[in-house]
């Protein structure tokens, strides 16, 4: 046995926890997925809240240029918060923040688009969208 397998098997180790954790920090930018998440009570459980935490890291340059689809870090930064934990499990906050990630893609290319797009009927919005959730600072380029 040389001396570099153990450091191979160590690099091939850090590489799938690398990986199998892009992959989920990416699954964030599903608001159907975070729904299911919090439907099935995981959001609320410590210890995937500080797993949620101990993410972050991901928001750093060096790791944050793997992401493809970067409303995952933003949606990382949401789940931070217990009240958006808890307003995602409503099909109306699954449906508005889906809402919002069309609106963002159809527009994002061209900013005059955005004050030509209709505005969304306060009645369509949640009940709780006014609420200090949407006071937690948007990332830029999300």
């Amino acid at each position: 046995m040389s001396s570099n397998e153990p450091n191979a098997d160590l690099r091939a180790a850090n590489r799938a926890r690398f990986e199998l954790e892009l992959e989920f920090v990416q699954s964030l930018a599903n608001p159907y997925y975070l729904h299911s998440l919090a439907q099935q009570g995981i959001l609320s459980q410590p210890a995937f809240v500080n797993f949620l935490r101990y993410l972050l890291y991901w928001k750093e340059k060096d790791y944050a240029r793997f992401i493809l689809y970067p409303h995952a870090l933003h949606h990382l930064e949401l789940l931070q918060h217990a009240q958006f934990r808890n307003e995602i499990g409503k099909d109306e906050w699954r449906e508005y923040l889906n809402q919002k990630q069309f609106d963002h893609w159809r527009t994002w290319r061209d900013p005059t688009r955005i004050h030509a797009a209709p505005a969304v009927p306060t009645d369509s919005q949640p009940q709780s969208a006014t609420s200090e959730v949407h006071q937690v600072p948007h990332m830029n380029g999300s």
